[in-house]
């Protein structure tokens, strides 16, 4: 009889699930990225926030149990990043689209 929550020796374990979901992530780092442009409409220039992708390690040949903690660590790095820096663009995004408009209403 087998017990819940245990998998049989032929399925993946939830751990090198998670090592080939953080493996496909890499290990990039995701940074907000300011981009400018000229608005003819209010003339002015714009600025605009997007996330830029920074690959920051490749990981290759790995057979132990330790390497597939680090690309754990490796996707957890990437998804917080990626988080962080995606609320950072958002809020920079609207303090950008606020300063625009306060400069087009004053010309």
């Amino acid at each position: 009889m087998m017990k819940r929550g245990f998998h049989s020796p032929g399925r993946p374990t939830s751990r090198l699930a998670a090592a080939l979901l953080a493996a496909s992530l890499g290990a990039c780092v995701f940074l907000p990225e300011t981009t400018t442009r000229y608005d003819p409409d209010c003339g002015v220039t714009q600025r605009h926030m997007t996330l830029k992708a920074y690959q920051i390690a490749a990981f290759g040949g790995c057979r132990n149990e330790g390497c597939a903690e680090l690309l754990v660590i490796a996707g957890a790095v990437s998804a917080t990043s990626l988080v962080i820096s995606g609320s950072i663009a958002v809020v920079g995004d609207a303090v950008y689209w606020l300063e625009r408009r306060g400069r087009c209403l004053m010309k």
